[in-house]
C-alpha cells in the first residue's frame, strides 16, 4: 500500500515566512508536524513544529550538532565553526565549562546598574528626537555594549562598524563580497585575541582574556576554538537580546493595553519579569533552534528521518502551540505558567539566558517610560525583517514620539 501523500504548505504562507512565520507554523502543526523539505542537490530538512516534539528533540541524543555529518552543509564563516553550538560531547562539555562562569545568574545580576546606566545614557541622546529607530538608536548599541563588557572588548572596537562586521555573517548586505567579509571578520577577531595576549591586558579578568589564558597555559582550547568561540559570543550575545528588545517593543506597540499594564498601577518587578518571559514566547528572538542533524535514523509522525538529514526544531512554532499554551496567539504579559522554549532546552540551553532576561527587564520599562507615547512610523506589515537562517529580528523599528 503506497504511503499517504504529504501535503505541501500553501505558497502564500511560505512566501511571507520572513515577515510573519506564524500562519506557516500553524499550518505545519495541524497538517505536517514533521515536514520533510526535499530539494534537488540539497540535504533533506525536517521541520518539527509541535511543542512536545521540539522540547523532546532539543535534548535527544539521536541528534548531533556536528555539521560535518551532512554532506555539503555550510555552517557559517570559514574557520569559525569550532564552537560549542556545533559540538557534541565531550567537546561541547569542555567548551561550555570554559565560558559558563561568566554567565552564571549571580554574576550577571551584578551588571544591572551598568545596564541601567548604559540604557539611560542612550535614551538621553534620543530624548529630544521625534523620530527614533528603537533598533539602531537603542537595542543594538545597548546589547553590544553589554557583551563587549563581558568579553573585555576595547572601547575603540565597541562601535557600529564592529557590529556590522559581525551581523554581515548572518544577513549579508547586497553586493557584499563574502571573501572580503570573512577577511575582515578574521582580522577583527585576531586583533582582539592579540590584544589579550599583549602585556597589561593579559592580567584582565574578562571572559576573552580568560579564554586566551586557557588556550595558552593549559591547552584547554585550540586556536581555532578560541577564535570561533569569540565570534560566537560576540554575535549571539548581542543579536539574540537585540531581537528580544525589538520584537518585544513591536509586540507591545501592537498591544497597547498590555504595554499600559507595565506602566500602570499593577506594574512591578514581578509583572516585568513575567512580561519578559511572554515577549520571549510570543515572538521568539530565535525562530529555529541552532543546527542539528540525525546521528541515526528514527521515525517521527510516520516520517523516516535518515542519518545525516537536517532536523530543524521550530522554536517559534513550539512557542505558539495551542496544545501547550492557552490562547497561544494572544499576548498576555501576566501569563503563567509560561514554559516557553525561547532559550532552548537540555544540554544546549542558551548560556546567555540570564543576561537576556536582565537586559529585557531593564530595557522595556525604561523604553516605555522615557519614550512616552509612540506610534509606528510605518505599517507593521512594512517593517523590514533581517533574513537569517536561525534568528528572527527586525532590521529597523522606526517610531514617532507624540
Amino acid at each position: 500500500m503506497p504511503a499517504p501523500a504529504v501535503p505541501s504548505p500553501p505558497p502564500d504562507l511560505s512566501a511571507v515566512r520572513v515577515r510573519d512565520p506564524y500562519p506557516f507554523f500553524a499550518w505545519l502543526r495541524r497538517h505536517s508536524p514533521a515536514h520533510a523539505d526535499r530539494r534537488p542537490g540539497r540535504p533533506t530538512v525536517w521541520q518539527i513544529s509541535r511543542y512536545d516534539d521540539v522540547r523532546a528533540l532539543l535534548g535527544d541524543g539521536r541528534l548531533s550538532k556536528d555539521p560535518a555529518r551532512v554532506s555539503g552543509y555550510v555552517a557559517g564563516p570559514t574557520g569559525l565553526n569550532r564552537h560549542l553550538v556545533h559540538a557534541d560531547p565531550p567537546d561541547h562539555t569542555r567548551l561550555r565549562t570554559l565560558v559558563n562562569a561568566a554567565f552564571v545568574p549571580r554574576r550577571i545580576a551584578q551588571l544591572e546598574p551598568f545596564i541601567a546606566d548604559t540604557a539611560n545614557r542612550l535614551l538621553d541622546r534620543i530624548e529630544q528626537h521625534t523620530h527614533v529607530d528603537v533598533i539602531a538608536d537603542f537595542a543594538a548599541p545597548l546589547t553590544f555594549r553589554m557583551i563587549c563588557a563581558i568579553l573585555g572588548v576595547p572601547d575603540e572596537l565597541d562601535n557600529a562598524a564592529t557590529r556590522d562586521t559581525l551581523m554581515a555573517t548572518i544577513a549579508p548586505a547586497p553586493g557584499l563580497d563574502p571573501a572580503r567579509m570573512e577577511a575582515g571578520l578574521h582580522a577583527l577577531l585576531d586583533s582582539l585575541i592579540a590584544g589579550k595576549r599583549a602585556g597589561a591586558e593579559r592580567s584582565g579578568v574578562d571572559l576573552l582574556g580568560a579564554l586566551v589564558r586557557a588556550s595558552d597555559d593549559s591547552g584547554a582550547m585550540s586556536e581555532e576554538e578560541l577564535r570561533s568561540t569569540a565570534y560566537l559570543l560576540l554575535l549571539v550575545g548581542h543579536d539574540t537580546t537585540m531581537n528580544l528588545i525589538g520584537n518585544g517593543m513591536l509586540a507591545l506597540l501592537r498591544h497597547p493595553g498590555e504595554a499600559a499594564r507595565l506602566t500602570g498601577p499593577e506594574a512591578g518587578a514581578g509583572l516585568v519579569a513575567s512580561a519578559v518571559e511572554e515577549l520571549l514566547r510570543y515572538d521568539s528572538p530565535v525562530r529555529d533552534a541552532t543546527f542539528r542533524c540525525a546521528a541515526q535514523p528514527f521515525t517521527l509522525h510516520g516520517g523516516l528521518i535518515a542519518e545525516g538529514d537536517i532536523v530543524s526544531l521550530l522554536i517559534g512554532s513550539a512557542n505558539r502551540d495551542e496544545a501547550r499554551f492557552t490562547d497561544a496567539d494572544l499576548l498576555d504579559v501576566s501569563r503563567t505558567p509560561n514554559d516557553h522554549l525561547a532559550f532552548g532546552f537540555g544540554p544546549h540551553f542558551c548560556i546567555g539566558a540570564a543576561l537576556a532576561r536582565l537586559e529585557g527587564s531593564v530595557a522595556f520599562p525604561l523604553l516605555l517610560e522615557r519614550l512616552g507615547p509612540v506610534t509606528l512610523a510605518k505599517p507593521a506589515d512594512e517593517l523590514p525583517w533581517r533574513p537569517a537562517r536561525v534568528m528572527r529580528g527586525l532590521a529597523a523599528l522606526p517610531v514617532v514620539r507624540s
